[in-house]
């Protein structure tokens, strides 16, 4: 799976989940990556699909593995991108509104709950990887993020 999020400092572009997994939260955008894909190819037409915009600049900065309690056999592996350009406006989806925030007005508490644990790596510039184990209310029980020289 792939995660973009644009980040032109001092501030960010997050879009409301309209439905699906994940529904109701501030996220970036991605999603699955199709069999003829590459991730970086994934990543750029899930950014076109669901904020309507073409990645320019743009690096890996992340892979989280996320686990659940209620589904214990299966593991998304994510890749996390930082798009520091872009051709395009924003525009709304089916499935995603965006909205940009500054550094400062993050909305965590409309987030998953495990971004405060690798958010500021990400916005540093620092590579990272982690894992996470949410419960039943998707809440993390169990997290692993660490700094990493290379993904």
């Amino acid at each position: 799976m792939t995660l973009a999020i644009i980040y032109q400092h001092p501030r960010i572009l997050l879009g409301m989940k309209k439905k699906g997994f994940g529904m109701g939260r501030w996220n970036g955008f991605g999603g699955k990556v199709k069999d003829e894909e590459d991730i970086e190819t994934a990543m750029k037409r899930e950014l076109q699909e669901e904020a309507g915009l073409i990645a320019g600049g743009f690096s890996e900065r992340g892979i989280i593995e996320f686990r659940f309690t209620k589904r214990p056999e299966e593991v998304l592996e994510v890749h996390v991108f930082m798009v520091s350009d872009f051709t395009g406006d924003p525009k709304e989806s089916e499935e995603m509104k965006p909205r940009w925030f500054f550094l400062d007005e993050i909305p965590f508490h409309e987030m998953w709950s495990d971004d405060p644990h690798w958010f500021p790596l990400f916005l540093k510039g620092i590579k990272f990887r982690g894992s996470f184990l949410f419960d039943d209310a998707d809440l993390v029980l169990e997290r692993d993020v660490k700094e990493v020289q290379s993904l």
